[in-house]
């Protein structure tokens, strides 16, 4: 399947397997700019994502449909249009930048030092939210072993924090429509937050 992406030209194509296992250790550039009104941060990328180098690429994943679903963007968007999300005020980013097949890979360690490089992000772009998507990979990362669903207590620098469900199609715990009330609080709130541009 052969989709062009008109503002560059290029075209998107599902990778092979075997580009999508050599894909270890791959990143993912952050999609990031000062002033967004919510910065979602992924636990780190999939191989799908890295072989592809687009954040929440494999089929299956909700993120794109719970985004449009909430009310974040008027259209469903594709991994290879995620540059469209500055247009909404939305960015993404990972606690970890290295690639792997499942999040079980990362160490504690790894994921508090991801928490470390999140907050250097959080105060030099200064986004109004940040939304980390993982209740396990959260509790790790901040040391928070009780922490729930949605807003936090506390605030990562000038930003409000919200933890959302993990969209992976592997997250069986969630279904479409619980992301979509999920970040639907998050697009309410940062609504609110947020001066409207």
């Amino acid at each position: 399947m052969m989709v062009l992406r008109a503002a560059t030209g290029t075209s998107e194509r599902r990778p092979t397997r075997a580009e999508v296992a050599a894909a270890a250790g791959r990143t993912v550039p952050d999609l990031i700019a000062p002033g967004l009104a919510v910065l979602f941060c992924g636990i780190n990328p999939g191989l799908y994502s890295g072989a592809t180098g687009h954040h929440f690429a494999r089929p299956g994943n909700r993120f794109w449909p719970a985004l449009y679903a909430s009310g974040f963007t008027d259209r469903l968007l594709w991994p290879w249009e995620e540059h469209l999300l500055l247009d909404y005020a939305l960015g993404i980013t990972n606690l970890v930048a290295r690639a792997t097949a499942t999040a079980a890979e990362l160490s504690a360690g790894e994921l508090r030092l991801g928490r470390q490089r999140l907050a250097r992000k959080v105060r030099r772009h200064r986004p109004a939210c940040v939304a980390v998507l993982g209740i396990g990979a959260y509790r790790s990362a901040f040391r928070r072993p009780r922490a729930g669903m949605g807003r936090q207590p506390e605030s990562l620098g000038p930003a409000a924090l919200w933890v959302l469900p993990n969209p992976s199609g592997l997250n069986a715990n969630h279904q479409l429509a619980d992301l979509a009330a999920a970040f639907g609080a998050l697009r309410r709130f940062a609504a609110r937050r947020r001066p409207a541009r």
